[in-house]
């Protein structure tokens, strides 16, 4: 099958990734075959790509925002058939026995195992899933609108949900990319009320059109304090702008996997009882949710796709903030 493969860790700019022809894989018992369709782009795949993210397998084809056909299923698979469309995301297994998994937090299991990171991920013609972290895509959405789902999406999601924000409230989002893009269209379903900070004036005007009630740069002080923030974009610096306008007992949600360091700040920011926490991955709850909601509401997602050759390109303009929405990668 054809592939994007990384052999050696290197900035996006030199081209990290390379097609090449590897040997389609084949489904363990417990597992599906999928023939990909479409498979998203996500910062995740850059710190992977880029060596920021400790380093797991080379070589490697990246990816996991998958959305393909099941072509094959192996023995023991009961819940799909041949012929089912279906979603990959990032959470590729967890151990099942561990407190954490036992607790309903399989996110933080010791044993997890991501897809397009520890396992082969979707930049490629095929891959393979186990049945229990597969899941089936709403009749509601098209293979290239729903591969932002399944990270930016269930990501967004979870991150919203730990941000405490209640319906009538005021929710601060710092980076407008592909999950920023999703949460707000939840949020506003759920009567929040949406402040966008971003550099960008394209992102800005996306964020008005999807119901933002204001939008602004980091530094900016908006009309009201925020009851939460969620901080989508990878710079410490947003931390401190954040904390500066959130309210007493607030809390600010940290979504990416990678940060740049956190400035030294005053304890008067977070004193008076607001939280700091982060997001850690997902569980399949979350994924679940997701999809229905997205399906109820339904997400609108914003794409820009791209050939699967085109994938450095692609990842290029994800790092430079020059994709309105989500990049997705449309397999041949």
């Amino acid at each position: 099958m054809k592939a994007m493969l990384l052999d050696i860790y290197g900035p996006i700019e030199q081209n990290p990734l390379h097609e090449a022809e590897v040997p389609q894989p084949e489904p363990l018992p417990d597992e599906i075959l999928i023939r990909i369709s479409a498979c998203g782009i996500c910062h995740t795949d850059l710190h992977v790509i880029e060596g920021e993210l400790p380093r797991k397998k080379l070589p490697l084809i990246p990816g996991h925002q998958i959305v393909g056909v099941v072509e094959k299923t192996g023995e023991k698979v009961r819940g799909f058939k041949n012929g089912d469309r279906v979603g990959i995301p990032w959470l590729n297994s967890a151990c099942g026995v561990c407190s954490f998994c036992k607790n309903g937090k399989e996110n933080l299991c010791n044993e997890i195992r991501f897809t397009g990171y520890h396992v082969n991920g979707g930049y490629a013609q095929y891959a393979v899933a186990s049945e229990k972290f597969a899941y089936l895509i709403p009749q509601k959405f098209s293979d290239i609108k729903a591969a932002p789902l399944l990270c930016a999406g269930i990501i967004g999601y979870r991150s919203l949900g730990l941000s405490e924000i209640k319906k009538g409230e005021c929710l601060g989002i710092y980076g407008f990319g592909a999950s920023a893009h999703i949460v707000i269209q939840i949020a506003v379903y759920k009567n929040v009320r949406v402040y966008v900070f971003t550099r960008s004036e394209e992102h800005r005007k996306l964020a008005k059109k999807l119901g933002a009630v204001w939008t602004g740069m980091a530094e900016d002080r908006p009309p009201e304090l925020l009851d939460s923030a969620i901080i989508f974009a990878p710079a410490g610096k947003l931390v401190i702008d954040a904390l500066r306008v959130l309210q007493k007992g607030g809390t600010l949600a940290l979504a990416g996997i990678h940060m740049s360091p956190i400035p030294e700040m005053d304890y008067g920011l977070i004193y008076q009882e607001r939280t700091i926490r982060s997001v850690a991955n997902s569980t399949r709850q979350d994924a679940i949710e997701l999809l229905e909601i997205a399906a109820k509401i339904p997400i609108e997602t914003e794409v820009r796709t791209y050939k699967l050759s085109e994938a450095n390109l692609a990842l290029r303009d994800l790092k430079h903030s020059r994709i309105q929405g989500a990049g997705v990668l449309e397999i041949p």
